[in-house]
């Protein structure tokens, strides 16, 4: 069994593509996305964390200083103890950083939750033939305004909810590696609170394809409805992390 701070490790190689030595080079999606110039992730065990590879080399060696220093990041409400000199010195040489804090809990593999909608997963010939729909008839206006422009956007594998005729609620692979995968979840706004979310997230954790990786979900420390679902599943917590970007 893994512990904590492997499992976290796993996160950090799934999250980020990293150069040689270990800096943040992007996001690890599709889009590309610049990472954080500073990402830091603890548990009982100890920290996992990142500088980004354009942060100027003395800058991050006075960061790497402070980080060995600095306590596990565990509590659900605290701050990083060294938090405003991460912030100072990242302010150096570029714009002051914003911050987010969140929380990362483990999603087991093969979760069952029950919610009476009709679940449907991106490798069934169903969701075959559901997103052959979407790419010819394009994305329905719910999914539009939760950003999905277009099928690229699905990032596999997914699992959607359908309910009164509608796709209601979307977990996906927001981030995804050989040894790990990291949830993205998003209900339309109606039916948000009824449990739709927790079904495409468990029936998600039961995909083949995810079998073999390390499951996460994250979610900032104030974003309720992500505490909601955590809670309707009893995921178990793994600790706090920052992100300054």
């Amino acid at each position: 069994m893994m512990s904590d701070s492997e499992l976290l490790s796993i996160q950090y190689r799934t999250l980020f593509l990293t150069t040689q030595s270990g800096r943040i080079e992007r996001e690890n999606d599709p889009d590309h996305s610049s990472g954080p110039r500073l990402w830091l992730a603890g548990c009982t065990s100890g920290n996992v964390c990142g500088i980004r590879c354009d942060v100027a080399d003395g800058i991050a060696v006075e960061i790497g200083a402070l980080l060995a220093s600095e306590p596990p990041f565990v509590a659900r409400n605290s701050l990083p103890k060294h938090l405003d000199s991460y912030i100072e010195l990242l302010s150096r040489d570029a714009t002051a950083p914003t911050s987010n804090l969140g929380l990362i809990y483990q999603l087991p593999n093969g979760l069952r939750y029950e919610s009476g909608a009709t679940l449907i997963t991106s490798d069934s010939d169903e969701g075959q033939r559901l997103q052959t729909s979407l790419s010819n008839h394009g994305m329905p206006d719910q999914l539009v305004k939760l950003g999905f422009r277009n099928v690229s956007d699905l990032w596999l594998p997914w699992c959607m909810a359908q309910q009164e005729g509608r796709l209601v609620s979307v977990a996906f692979a927001a981030r995804l590696s050989k040894a790990g995968a990291c949830l993205g979840v998003v209900t339309v706004p109606p039916f948000r609170g009824k449990g739709y979310a927790a079904a495409v997230t468990a029936e998600w954790s039961r995909l083949p394809s995810l079998r073999s990786r390390a499951l996460f979900y994250s979610t900032d420390q104030s974003n309720s409805s992500s505490q909601r679902v955590v809670a309707r599943l009893g995921l178990r917590f793994l600790g706090a992390s920052l992100r300054l970007t």
